[in-house]
Parts: structure tokens; C-alpha cells; sequence
């Protein structure tokens, strides 16, 4: 499938959903220092947009489906911007957790609009290769947007927040670029029907891969948390190697995601694909633990790449094709949400397991929250 303009502006805008946090992370100690906040709150400016994210992305893409994607997609960008930058001139502690709240709701915009013009820009197979290549491009970003932060704000914190300002000309570029594909024909009373939507959402089916994607992120930000932990405890890794370890684990989920998830669901069926994923985060999980080497360390970042990367693709494909056209960015901003609520989760459910049983529980943990989306794919069918 070839990477048109069109779609190259529209996963330019997606990506900035991971931007929101991203740019932020690798601050939060100078910002601390200077606006003398207390650090046990001050996590939460690096947590809050995922919550705000997963509150309003169901509802905007209701808003998406009903009203036009494109009309949620742009106005989101542009408040996306103005949230963002302002950010860099609040002095204290709640103003700057207002505004970093506000920047997750225009990202819940950016999310849900995004992914319905994608979700209808194709079908079948190539739906799922190009959601396979929005997740990889995602998971890229993810790794590069602490870097551009913390280089852009080594001068002064607040310049990394004028970041956000790329809201503003990728707002320019999808409004003259991009095109909405005409829904199929529905009667106007089931576009406008919430009761359409609730029993698409409510589908044991749709409500399965819900709760798949939630406990993808549980176990995913596991990693992202936890791991930089243990390998500075174990072998000592500053910043420049944990980021290095993530940024394996980002290109192998990177490279499959693009490449590999539709293969293996054409192959071995949706269902089997995604579970053989979840089984391999489980693995390199549970034995984290278990590795004292570098090299093994790395393969194992590799790996779970490898599994995640098969998952998140297969799960939103999944998604996508029990949903009609018209309910399309609404179903997705759905999933959207739930993964973001599981991001927001991870450190609540996991985090009681650090005090009881160290790192190692919490990689255990981990691993078993994978297995157990696993094995509710295989749940049976009603």
C-alpha cells in the first residue's frame, strides 16, 4: 500500500496524541524545581491528559460520526495548539494541570476523528496494513518525542510546550487536504440513533476486543514504567540506555505492525494472530526478572515489541470491521479511550505489587494480564 500525502498529513496528526505526554516526561524535574510543586502530585501532569484523553474521545467521536470527521479533526488541532503552548506560561501547580487536562480533551478529538477518516479511507486488508502502519508510526513517535523534548527543553523547560504549536499548520494542511468518504446509505433516524451505537458497543464481540485493548495497555505501559527501574537497579542503565532499550522495543512493534500483523491475521486468522502476540508480551514479561545481560535485555525489548506490535493493529482492525461505516470513528474513539484509561491504570493496578513483591511482581503481573487478554479472545462467541 503506498503512503499517499494524504495519508502521511493524517497520521502527522495522530501522532501528536503521543505527543501530548511525551514532550513533557523527560522535564518533569526541572519543571518540579522551578515551580516548587510538590513531587507527589507532580506526576499527574505527565498522567492526566491519558485520563482526559479516554473521557472525551468517546464523545467527540460520536460528534465525528454525526456531524463529519473533518469537523471535529480541525478545530481539535487548533485547540490542540492554543492548550498545548499555554501550558508555558501557567506558573503553578493547578493551572498547568487544567491546561495539560485540555490538551488531552483536543487529543481525544484528534484521536477519535483521526482514526474514522482512516477507518474509512479504506477497506478490508488494506484497512488493516494501514492501521497497522498508523500503530507503528505511533509507537515511533513515542520514543522520539521525550528526545525532541528534552532537547528542545534543555535551554528552559517551557520551550519543549511550544512543541504543541504544530497543532496549528497540520490544522491548515488536513483541512485543504483532506476528504471525507460518503458513509453508505442509512436511513437518518439510525445515524442519529445512540441506541445503534450502545448495541454495536454492547456486542459481547465489540465488548471483548474493549477489554483486549485495555489490558494491552495495562500490561504494555508495565514496560514503559517499570522497566527503566529495573534496569538501572540491575545493570545500572542511565537515561540514554533505558531510551535506547524502549527505542528497541518501539521499532520491533514499529516494523511488525506495519508489515507483519495483517500477514499473520491473513495466515493464521484474526483471533489466533492476536493471541500469539499477547503470548509473546507475556513471556518477555515474566522473564524480565530473570536477565542480567545486556544483550538478552535487548532481544527481549525486541521481542516484546514483536508481540505488541501484533496485537494493537489486530485489535483495532478487529474493531473496525464490527463496526458500520457511520458509527466507525465512534467505535475506534471507544477503543481509543479504553487504551488510554489502561495507560492511565497500569501504575493504579500494578503499582500495590511493587511494594509487596518487588519489580518482579509487577513484571509478573504484567505478564499475566496479557495471558488473560489472550485467552478472552477465545472466549466463546454469542
Amino acid at each position: 500500500m503506498m503512503l499517499n500525502f494524504r495519508l502521511f498529513v493524517l497520521l502527522a496528526a495522530g501522532c501528536l496524541t503521543t505527543m501530548a505526554g511525551g514532550v513533557v516526561a523527560p522535564l518533569l524535574p526541572d519543571i518540579v524545581q522551578q515551580l516548587q510543586i510538590d513531587p507527589a502530585l507532580a506526576g499527574s501532569l505527565v498522567s492526566m491528559h491519558c485520563l482526559t484523553i479516554a473521557l472525551f474521545s468517546p464523545p467527540l467521536g460520536i460528534l465525528a460520526d454525526r456531524f463529519g470527521r473533518l469537523r471535529v479533526l480541525v478545530p481539535s488541532l487548533i485547540l490542540y495548539a492554543v492548550f498545548g503552548v499555554a501550558g508555558a506560561f501557567m506558573q503553578s501547580f493547578w493551572p498547568l494541570l487544567v491546561t495539560r487536562g485540555l490538551l488531552g480533551a483536543a487529543s481525544g478529538g484528534i484521536a477519535a476523528a483521526s482514526l474514522g477518516l482512516l477507518g474509512n479511507m479504506y477497506e478490508g486488508e488494506k484497512r488493516s496494513q494501514a492501521l497497522g502502519i498508523a500503530t507503528s508510526t505511533l509507537t515511533i513517535t513515542g520514543i522520539i518525542d521525550p528526545l525532541l523534548g528534552g532537547w528542545v527543553g534543555s535551554t528552559h523547560w517551557q520551550y519543549a510546550f511550544y512543541l504543541y504549536g504544530l497543532g496549528l499548520p497540520l490544522a491548515v494542511l488536513c483541512a485543504l487536504t483532506l476528504r471525507e468518504k460518503p458513509s453508505a446509505p442509512t436511513k437518518p433516524e439510525a445515524i442519529n440513533s445512540s441506541d445503534k451505537l450502545s448495541k454495536v458497543l454492547g456486542h459481547p464481540q465489540s465488548l471483548k476486543l474493549l477489554i483486549a485493548l485495555g489490558l494491552t495497555s495495562v500490561a504494555m505501559y508495565a514496560v514503559v514504567i517499570y522497566a527503566p527501574l529495573y534496569l538501572k537497579e540491575t545493570i545500572g542503565a542511565g537515561p540514554i540506555l533505558n531510551g535506547a532499550v524502549l527505542a528497541v522495543r518501539a521499532i520491533g512493534a514499529g516494523f511488525v505492525s506495519a508489515f507483519g500483523a495483517s500477514w499473520l491475521a491473513k495466515r493464521l486468522g484474526a483471533a489466533p494472530a492476536t493471541a500469539l502476540g499477547f503470548g509473546i508480551m507475556a513471556v518477555t514479561l515474566a522473564v524480565i526478572p530473570l536477565q542480567h545481560q545486556l544483550s538478552w535485555i535487548v532481544l527481549s525489548a525486541i521481542l516484546f515489541g514483536v508481540g505488541f506490535g501484533i496485537v494493537l493493529p489486530s485489535l483495532y482492525s478487529a474493531l473496525a470491521n464490527v463496526a458500520p461505516s457511520n458509527l466507525r470513528s465512534s467505535v475506534l474513539a471507544a477503543g481509543t479511550g479504553v487504551g488510554f484509561l489502561g495507560q492511565f491504570l497500569s501504575p493504579v493496578l500494578l503499582g500495590p505489587l511493587l511494594g509487596v513483591a518487588g519489580l518482579e511482581g509487577v513484571f509478573y503481573g504484567a505478564a499475566s494480564v496479557a495471558l488473560v487478554a489472550g485467552l478472552l479472545l477465545f472466549t466463546p462467541k454469542q
